[in-house]
């Protein structure tokens, strides 16, 4: 049986924060009665394409979906249950702010069928939370954890970010030791980058801003307190509980079919891709129209599916393994496993049952390793050529 993930953009907040360069539209409630309009036609367009799939994961992500309400996060997910073929045991998440939920509100979710959700807390330092743009304080997050367990969420995940600011290592020590007394069942830690555009983008050479070897205390700190509390590292920034790592966003790491709903929502089907437009006025349009929604397809050929392999495999613990990579390319992992034994020797990765995944140390540098993984590959394509594959070969001759 095929399964596909569906992901819904909703571009909305209520203000935007300071380091925010994400697809969202701040204070525009004017907005949202014609965007939710346009992703219930959208839905029922595109649920032709995955007729043969079912659905079992939904990710509601932002923006900030809470504050799109939620009777209108209802009736989007109820047209999605009528035009696709969701699972009933289906993961379906919603991400949240503190300050845009309440018990009652949650309760409606959770009674429509959503069963896990992403708060995003950042920090337990509220003069930190105020100089990012947050609306919320910490006493905020302790509310919403609370409101979303009494609601009946069994699956509560924290977002958190490091190298914020002015934050020092006892601020994140801190932010860490309360958060993990709340007992959510996730925990993600990012690290902050500060993008072009964005107002902290003046801050970015500032001694404000922790530098890297700070910025690498920070996670290496996080990744062994968080292991001390029966969280499992399964990705870079991601850790949970038994049972509790977020199937939606695996797909992503480990190649899986999604479709993606609304303006800059992003879709992988097969070996096919293709984005919407990011503009949210532009996409209401187009969907009211019968204008295309989406940019060009791009077909997806198997040695750019085997780099992928690599990008997303390398960036969780479950990692890559020599027959996963053969099945999608036959491009010669000899030259990888070289690098990668050597990155072990450097106590940067490990094998363990024939499977090459980074340690906390080499999920530090990754960007830099997964480059030179990229770059034999693509030495071993100039050398050799394109491989082929027998049965892509004979299905052309008959």
């Amino acid at each position: 049986m095929n399964t596909v993930g569906i992901y819904v953009h909703i571009p909305f907040c209520a203000s935007r924060c300071n380091y925010c360069d994400f697809c969202s539209t701040a204070d525009r409630r004017d907005l949202i009665p014609a965007y939710r309009g346009a992703l219930l036609r959208h839905i029922r367009e595109a649920a032709g394409g995955i007729a043969q799939s079912v659905c079992d994961t939904v990710y509601f992500g932002g923006g900030t979906p809470s504050w799109f309400g939620a009777n209108n996060l209802i009736r989007v997910f109820e047209e999605m249950k009528r035009k696709f073929r969701v699972l009933k045991s289906a993961e379906v998440t919603l991400e949240a702010n503190p300050d845009s939920v309440d018990l009652k509100s949650l309760k409606k979710l959770r009674a429509a069928g959503f069963n896990r959700i992403s708060i995003g807390a950042q920090s337990a330092n509220d003069a930190i939370l105020k100089f990012i743009g947050r609306r919320h304080k910490f006493e905020d997050v302790v509310r919403a954890v609370s409101d979303a367990r009494r609601a009946g969420f069994g699956n509560v995940s924290l977002d958190l970010i490091y190298g914020l600011p002015a934050q020092t290592r006892d601020d994140w020590v801190d932010t860490l030791t309360r958060v993990i007394e709340l007992e959510p069942d996730h925990i993600s830690c990012y690290g902050l980058k500060i993008e072009p555009g964005t107002p902290l983008w003046e801050y970015k050479d500032s001694p404000m801003i922790p530098d890297d070897d700070l910025q690498a205390d920070m996670y290496l700190y996080a990744v062994n307190t968080l292991a001390a509390h029966d969280y499992n590292q399964y990705e870079i920034s991601n850790f949970c509980r038994p049972g509790k790592a977020s199937k939606h966003n695996l797909k992503y790491w480990q190649l899986g079919d999604y479709l993606g709903l609304g303006a800059s929502a992003a879709s992988n089907i097969g070996d096919r891709r293709y984005t919407c437009v990011e503009d949210v006025e532009d996409y209401i349009k187009r969907v009211r129209t019968g204008a295309p929604i989406c940019g060009p397809v791009e077909i997806v050929d198997q040695y750019e599916r085997a780099s992928e392999y690599l990008m997303l495999g390398l960036r969780t613990t479950h990692g890559i393994s020599e027959e996963e990579y053969a099945a999608i390319y036959r491009g010669g992992f000899g030259p990888l496993e070289e690098l990668l034994k050597d990155y072990a020797v450097r106590g940067l990765a490990r094998c363990h049952d024939g499977r090459w995944s980074f340690t906390p140390p080499g999920f530090l540098l990754s960007n830099r390793l997964i480059g030179e993984l990229l770059d034999a590959q693509t030495e071993c394509k100039f050398h050799i050529g394109t491989p082929w594959r027998e049965k892509d070969y004979f299905s052309t001759l008959f």
